[in-house]
C-alpha cells in the first residue's frame, strides 16, 4: 500500500522549529546572558526567528526536493557548527566569536589543554536538530522526483513573514535598548536582543566597514580625537618626572593573576607570599584598585594597551587584525630615547601574529622560544616554566646594553592551571570547579617565581638601577565559575557588580632605592601605564596619541573604561547596564548619576577604534602633536 505523503513543507517547518528550539535552549543553558525583565525573556525566545525564516527559506527556491533537503541539511550542519563554535568559545571566554578570531587558525594548534578542557561528549546535543531531520527524511514517504512548480504566492507570503519578524524583533529590541547597534563592542548585549545568527552577520559589516575605513582614511579623523585627548590630558607630577631617569624597565606580565588572591588566604595557606610582602615594601607602589581593560585579545591585548594606552578592539586581537599598522608605543618612545627594547616570552614567535606586530611596535629584540633551553620537565601549556623562564630571562639580560626596557611574559597560571606534582606549593580549593581550585597553585608558583626572579637581579647587579613594573593581564577566573568564586569569597552570589570588581589586577611600580612606596587607592587601568612608566624616566608625552593619564598625576581621574562599555569610578560601577553605589554595591534607582561617564567611555573607546582601524597614526607628527603637513587637504 502506498504511504500517505506529508503536508507540503513539513521538512522546511520541522528544520525551522528544531533549529530555533535548540537555539533558545542553547542561549539558557550554554551562556550566562543575563535577563532582567519579560520583556528581555520574550526578545531572546523570538531573535533566532526571523534569520531562520530567510535561511532556510531559501529551499523555496529550489526546484526539485531532492535539491531542498540537501540544503536544509546543510545549512543545518552549518549552522550548528556556528553555535557550537560560539558556545566552546564562550567556556573559555566567557564571550562569543568574532569573524577576526575565527582566522586566528594559527593560534589553535597552540591551544592544547585549554581547548581539550571545553570540549564534552553532551556537545553531541548541539547537533540533535541536524539528526533529527535526517531521521524525518529516511522515514518521509518516497516519491517520485520531478521538477515542481513554484508557488510565487506562497514563496513571497513566507518572506513578508520573515521581514516582518525581523521588524518586530529589532522594534521590541530598540525599545528595550535604544541606539542597540551603535554598541558593536557589547556582544552580549547584541546576541541578546537580535540573536547570535544575526549578530555573526552584524559583525561581517562591521568588520568590511573597518576593511574600508583604513582605505578611505586620510588623517582628517584625527582632528576631532586630538582635540579630545589634549582637552582631557592631565598634567605631570613635577616631583615625580624624571625622577628615575636613565634606569632599566623590567615590566612583567603576570599571567591571568586577579587582585583578590592578593593579601588573601586559601584554607588557611597564604597565596601570595612574596607579592603580599611588596605590599608593604618601603620601595613598592602598590596600586589596589587597578583593572585590566582586555577584550578578545587577553595577553595581546593587555601588551598593546600598555604599549600604545588605546584599548584593544572590541572584535578581535588587535595583534592579529591591526598587526601591519603604524603606532608610536612605548618601545618606540625609549628607543628614540636610547634604550634597547625587548620582550621576553618562551613562546614561538608567530603565536597572536608576535612577530609582525613587535616589528610595528619598533621592539629591537624577540626572545622567543628559541632564545631558552627548556630542560625535561620545565615545559608548560604555551612554552616554559616561570622559575626556569625568569632565571634564564635574568641571565640574558646581564648581557644587554643598558638601559634596556625588557617586558617579561609568563605562562604557568593559565587555564587550565595544572602543576606537575613537585611544583605544587599548597593544596587545591575544594569548590566545585576544578578550574578555581587550581587557580591558587600556579598561582602560588608564579609567586616563587617572581621571588626568585628579585633575588636574582639582585645577585647579578641588575636590581638597583631598574624600575620593576608587574601587573596582571587579565582575569584567570572568568564568570562561568561565579558560584565557586561566591563560595570562596563568602558571598551569596556574585552580582554584575561584583564581576566589575573581580576585574581587579595587582600593579606593583617597585622602585629600589626610591623609600617612598606606598599604597595606591586611586581607580586605574592598564592604559595608564604607558604616560606614567615615561614620565618617570623624565620622557615627555605631551604630544602623543594617547587615552591614559599618568597615574602619579594630581589630575589623574578616578575613573577606568572596560573594552565592553562597563566602568568603574570612585563613586559608582557601570555593569549589566545597571548603575551601582561604589561602596554599597547597591543598585541606584537611576542610570543618571552614570550617564556622563558612560557617554565619555563609548566616546573614548570610539576614538581608540578610530585611530585603529583607520590606521591614523600613519598621519601623526609626533614631534609636532599635528597632522602630517602631506595629509591635510
Amino acid at each position: 500500500m502506498e504511504s500517505k505523503k506529508w503536508p507540503k513543507h513539513t521538512l522546511l517547518i520541522l528544520a525551522i522549529l528544531a533549529t530555533w528550539i535548540k537555539t533558545v535552549v542553547v542561549y539558557y543553558t550554554s551562556f550566562d546572558i543575563k535577563i532582567e525583565n519579560v520583556m528581555q525573556h520574550v526578545i531572546l525566545i523570538i531573535n533566532p526567528l526571523s534569520f531562520l525564516l530567510f535561511i532556510y527559506g531559501i529551499s523555496l527556491f529550489f526546484k526539485t526536493s531532492k535539491g531542498r533537503n540537501r540544503y536544509l541539511v546543510i545549512t543545518m550542519t552549518i549552522l550548528s557548527l556556528i553555535l557550537y563554535g560560539n558556545a566552546v568559545f564562550y567556556r573559555f571566554f566567557n564571550d562569543f566569536v568574532t569573524l577576526p578570531v575565527l582566522f586566528q587558525t594559527n593560534n589553535f594548534g597552540d591551544l592544547g589543554n585549554s581547548a581539550l578542557e571545553m570540549i564534552y561528549f553532551t556537545d553531541l546535543l548541539f547537533f540533535s536538530d541536524v539528526i533529527l531531520l535526517i531521521i524525518a527524511l529516511k522515514l518521509a514517504p518516497k516519491v517520485k522526483e520531478k521538477v515542481t512548480a513554484i508557488n510565487v504566492e506562497f514563496r513571497r507570503a513566507y518572506f513578508v513573514l520573515a521581514v516582518a519578524m525581523l521588524f518586530l524583533n529589532l522594534g521590541l529590541a530598540e525599545t528595550e535598548r535604544p541606539q542597540l547597534l551603535t554598541r558593536s563592542f557589547d556582544r552580549e548585549l547584541l546576541v541578546k536582543n537580535i540573536g547570535t545568527y544575526n549578530y555573526h552577520l552584524y559583525d561581517i559589516y562591521i568588520q568590511s566597514k573597518s576593511s574600508a575605513q583604513r582605505a578611505l582614511a586620510d588623517g582628517s579623523e584625527l582632528v576631532e580625537v586630538n582635540n579630545y585627548i589634549r582637552s582631557n590630558q592631565a598634567t605631570v607630577n613635577a616631583e615625580m618626572f624624571g625622577k628615575y631617569k636613565g634606569r632599566n624597565v623590567i615590566a612583567v606580565s603576570l599571567e591571568s593573576l586577579q587582585n583578590f588572591v592578593i593579601n588573601n588566604e586559601m584554607n588557611g595557606e597564604v597565596i601570595t607570599p612574596f607579592l603580599n610582602e611588596l605590599t608593604q615594601d618601603k620601595d613598592t607602589y602598590y596600586f589596589n584598585n587597578f583593572y585590566h581593560q582586555t577584550g578578545l585579545g587577553k595577553t595581546s591585548d593587555s601588551e598593546f594597551i600598555v604599549e600604545n594606552s588605546l584599548f584593544g578592539l572590541g572584535r578581535g586581537a588587535v595583534f592579529f587584525t591591526h598587526g601591519g599598522n603604524k603606532y608610536n608605543s612605548m618601545a618606540n618612545s625609549l628607543s628614540n630615547n636610547g634604550y634597547f627594547t625587548n620582550v621576553m616570552h618562551a613562546n614561538n614567535k608567530s603565536f597572536w601574529n608576535r612577530d609582525m606586530m613587535y616589528k610595528s611596535l619598533n621592539i629591537d629584540k624577540f626572545y622567543d622560544v628559541n632564545s631558552y633551553e627548556i630542560g625535561e620537565g620545565e615545559a608548560v601549556n604555551w612554552g616554559m616554566k616561570d622559575i626556569p623562564f625568569m632565571e634564564q630571562s635574568a641571565d640574558l639580560m646581564k648581557d644587554m646594553p643598558q638601559p634596556f626596557y625588557s617586558r617579561l611574559i609568563t605562562l604557568t597560571n593559565h587555564h587550565p592551571f595544572r602543576l606537575d606534582e613537585e611544583d605544587k606549593m599548597i593544596e587545591e580549593y575544594n569548590s566545585n570547579s576544578g578550574t578555581l581550585n587550581r587557580y591558587f597553585q600556579t598561582v602560588r608558583y608564579m609567586d616563587e617565581a617572581v621571588k626568585k626572579f628579585f633575588d636574582q637581579l639582585k645577585a647579578d647587579g641588575l636590581y638597583d638601577n631598574s624600575i620593576i613594573v608587574m601587573y596582571g593581564d587579565h582575569y584567570g577566573i572568568s564568570e562561568n565559575h561565579n558560584k565557586a568564586m561566591a563560595m570562596y569569597l563568602d558571598k551569596e552570589e556574585i552580582t554584575p557588580y561584583d564581576s566589575a570588581l573581580l576585574q581587579q589586577v595587582p600593579l606593583f611600580i617597585h622602585i629600589p632605592g626610591s623609600g617612598e612606596g606606598q599604597v595606591m587607592d586611586e581607580v586605574a587601568g592598564q592604559i595608564d601605564l604607558r604616560p606614567t612608566i615615561l614620565h618617570l624616566l623624565g620622557i615627555e608625552t605631551s604630544k602623543d596619541l594617547q587615552l591614559g593619564a599618568d597615574l602619579f598625576s594630581p589630575e589623574h581621574e578616578d575613573f577606568v573604561i572596560f573594552r565592553d562599555g562597563r566602568f568603574v569610578t570612585d563613586k559608582y560601577v557601570y555593569a549589566g547596564e545597571v548603575c551601582y553605589d561604589r561602596e554599597s554595591g547597591e543598585p541606584l534607582d537611576s542610570i543618571e548619576p552614570c550617564q556622563p561617564y558612560i557617554d565619555r567611555a563609548s566616546l573614548e573607546l570610539k576614538n581608540s577604534d578610530t585611530i585603529i582601524n583607520g590606521d591614523l597614526m600613519r598621519f601623526y607628527d609626533e614631534k609636532t602633536g599635528n597632522l602630517k603637513q602631506s595629509a591635510v587637504k
